[in-house]
């Protein structure tokens, strides 16, 4: 009999200590700070994109067009760039610095450089995230984070 109540008490004891840790008992913390990750990454957020819009309406649209589609041989397309979609972070870098070698198609040189646009991370990320989000173009996300190793040069 015994044996019998020992076995009850500490399957009893053991259920408790179940339901606890999975409703959450001790590791909320944990579960926070994980949540906030996935949140940070999870993309640009509204204000980012607004002043992305903003950046762009202001330095972009004259080359690229309202469309995002550029001027044929003269300024590229932006909407499904190979190249802004799969080099992100240059993109980025050349909003900061500009680029002698802007990038097109196999078929097509550009033949005007591409001048610097901004002059730090925050605006430079917010209005390739824009980009990114607009013009029929799949989406994405860079951080200022991911872009912290690019060198602004001086102007």
């Amino acid at each position: 009999m015994k044996t019998k109540t020992l076995l009850i008490a500490a399957f009893a004891g053991f259920m408790g200590i179940a339901l606890i840790t999975s409703c959450g008992g001790g590791q909320q913390p944990a579960q926070e700070e994980a949540a906030t990750q996935v949140e940070e990454k999870a993309g640009p957020t509204a204000e980012q994109l607004a002043r992305g819009e903003q950046l762009y309406k202001e330095k972009c649209i004259a080359c690229h067009q309202a469309n995002g589609q550029g001027l044929p041989n003269v300024f590229p397309t932006l909407t499904g760039s190979d190249f802004l979609i799969n080099q992100t972070k240059m993109a980025v870098a050349q909003v900061l610095n500009g680029s002698e070698k802007v990038p097109g198609h196999s078929q097509i040189t550009y033949p005007a450089p591409m001048p610097p646009q901004v002059d730090n991370y925050e605006d430079a990320v917010a209005v390739i995230n824009y980009v990114l989000n607009n013009f029929d173009n799949p989406g994405g996300y860079i951080s200022v984070d991911d872009v912290k190793d690019i060198t602004i040069d001086p102007r």
